[in-house]
């Protein structure tokens, strides 16, 4: 515990940079350089890789990965390759590690169309691009522990540990502000690309008609994306388009658990 807590000193004195992020509008500090965010996302992709299946289907990789690169184009952080790969599980789910790695469930590319599935890629762009889950992870005394996906000296179960919480923290979900970002840049992003940027409140209707009744499970979009009806209004409204009654009757609503 002394070391995480001496390695943790030692990035706060000496690793922090402030960055303007675009996307934001704000001036942020980050303990990690693009460079260091992209090995800590290759460490994490491969161990996911390593303990989740692939889809063998490469048509399916090839659909995500033509829509997904035609939306990282026109996203506002440009210094990284996107990676995009689909999980061979039946949930509907989308997620993305640090340094543009990102992750859909086959269960997204059964329920959504080509406009609705850029809009997801999207949202998980935003993510990328505002850095969300590299200041989750850093606003966690286990941030230090990720040092050890890094270190060429660890043992297996510092890298075990270290990845755990890494990607719990990213899988429990990010801060509502953050979601209704990620929302709003995913529209803005799709429609930059040429797709309609309506079909992420279509696909947001159908996570809500889908998941009503359901328990969620361990990759479940449930689990990281809550308050839909929330962000079915903030799409809304960053699209232009007149609310309605029922939008702000759910406002706060949370689906049964």
């Amino acid at each position: 515990m002394r070391r995480y807590f001496f390695c943790f000193s030692i990035l706060l004195i000496f690793g922090c940079a402030t960055e303007y992020n675009i996307a934001t509008q704000r001036e942020e500090i980050y303990f990690y350089s693009t460079e260091k965010e992209v090995r800590l996302g290759e460490s994490l992709a491969y161990e996911i890789n390593r303990r989740y299946k692939l889809a063998d289907d490469p048509l399916l990789q090839e659909r995500v990965k033509q829509i997904g690169e035609k939306v990282a184009r026109v996203s506002d952080r440009k210094e990284i390759k996107y990676q995009f790969f689909v999980l061979d599980e039946k949930e509907v789910n989308a997620f993305a590690l640090p340094g543009g790695f990102v992750y859909v469930n086959r269960g997204v590319l059964e329920k959504a169309d080509d406009d609705e599935l850029a809009a997801v890629l999207g949202h998980e762009i935003g993510h990328t691009v505002c850095r969300h889950s590299i200041k989750k992870l850093q606003a966690g005394w286990g941030y230090s522990l990720l040092m050890v996906l890094l270190s060429q000296v660890s043992s297996e179960s510092d890298v075990i540990k270290a990845f755990d919480y890494a990607f719990s923290e990213i899988l429990l979900g990010y801060s509502r502000q953050d979601e209704f970002m990620a929302d709003k840049l995913g529209c803005r992003y799709a429609k930059l690309a040429g797709f309609n940027p309506k079909a992420m409140v279509s696909f947001l209707e159908k996570l809500q008609k889908l998941y009503r009744n359901k328990k969620p499970q361990p990759l479940s979009y449930i689990r990281t994306h809550p308050y839909i009806p929330d962000r079915i209004r903030i799409v809304k409204q960053e699209l232009g388009e007149e609310m309605g009654f029922k939008d702000y009757i759910n406002i706060e609503e949370k689906l049964r658990q």
